[in-house]
């Protein structure tokens, strides 16, 4: 899927802003978005583009409690946040695994039945661990806790993207082999299967995580691979929009890139087989050019992670140096 063209004249469309709402953990009201926003998913409801982005308040002892707003648009690019974050750390059974880095880097799709199915990082101050929750509006959601179970439960893991189909507007979580599978990782890449979209398994190789995707040296993905959205079922293949990040000074990376930079690829697995590498990228699609891009709370960002099929185009949004939001649009199929 390219070009991605970023709509340069409308972005950033998100920036941090002034929106208060009553902490439940601390009972006091909060700036919960005050700091930055980015990193967003992105599903379509109601005819409307609905971002869940990531938004950070300036008190957390973690550089800020992450949060996730909800912003609505009718073209892509205008938006209309609600006042207070739809998914946040509370006084719940999770409140030890959230509190108070909080819940960061959604990723969203839905089911057969209409239910969203959520997947997000919690972070505890010292380990971020990928979690799963679900909701039938967007806005009241039930906890699912780990994705990972077992020996897995308690250690570093992120970025989930399950694999899912195009259905008009929709996105619809896709069976593959009578399982659904789930890309995630910031290393390499794994995959880990379910029967009911809730609980999940990963792909084992001798006992240990089966890596299916891994960085390159002397790539622009030569340090790590994250997962960007869904991973989208097409005619070709599994098609998997990742971000890569570039190694340091001195070390085998991409050197027409600085050091640290993240852009974004596309990878391409085996359409019966989401665990086998088919096609990849040789070079970014998105990269930091911009100054809202380049400098932020992290220099040299492009972040993906949401993307919707809304009126013939692909919206693809993306997190700028974690601190504010763009678009990137396709024409294509």
């Amino acid at each position: 899927m390219r070009p991605f063209v970023k709509l340069d004249e409308k972005n950033p469309v998100l920036i941090p802003g002034d929106l208060t709402f009553t902490c439940p953990i601390l009972g006091t009201s909060v700036k919960w978005e005050e700091k930055d926003v980015f990193n967003p998913a992105a599903i379509v409801k109601d005819g409307l583009i609905n971002l869940l982005y990531r938004a950070e308040d300036s008190i957390g002892s973690n550089n800020g409690t992450s949060r996730i707003g909800l912003a609505l648009s009718n073209d892509g690019v205008t938006f209309n946040k609600l006042p207070e974050p739809i998914f946040y750390p509370d006084n719940d059974s999770l409140k030890s695994l959230e509190w108070d880095g909080g819940v960061e880097d959604p990723r969203i799709v839905e089911s057969e039945e209409g239910r969203y199915i959520l997947t997000y990082t919690s972070y505890d101050g010292e380990v971020a661990r990928l979690m799963l929750a679900t909701s039938i509006d967007l806005k009241n959601w039930e906890k699912h806790g780990r994705v990972l179970k077992g020996k897995w439960k308690d250690t570093w893991s992120k970025a989930g993207a399950i694999v899912a189909e195009r259905k008009g507007d929709k996105v619809i979580a896709k069976k593959i082999n009578d399982q659904y599978w789930m890309y995630f990782g910031d290393t390499d890449l794994f995959l880990a299967y379910s029967d009911d979209l809730i609980n999940w398994s990963p792909l084992l190789d001798e006992g240990a995580l089966k890596s299916v995707l891994k960085p390159r040296p002397g790539y622009f993905d030569s340090r790590l691979v994250e997962a960007g959205p869904y991973a989208l079922y097409r005619e070709e293949g599994v098609l998997l929009l990742y971000n890569g990040m570039n190694l340091g000074e001195n070390e085998n990376r991409d050197t027409t890139l600085a050091p640290g930079t993240y852009s974004t690829g596309q990878a391409l697995f085996d359409r019966d087989n989401p665990g086998i590498l088919v096609d990849r990228s040789e070079t970014y699609f998105l990269t930091p050019e911009k100054p809202y891009e380049t400098e932020g709370q992290v220099n040299l960002v492009c972040f993906i992670e949401g993307m919707v099929p809304y009126k013939g185009k692909w919206f693809l949004y993306y997190g700028t140096a974690d601190s504010k939001i763009a678009v990137a649009v396709y024409e294509g199929d």
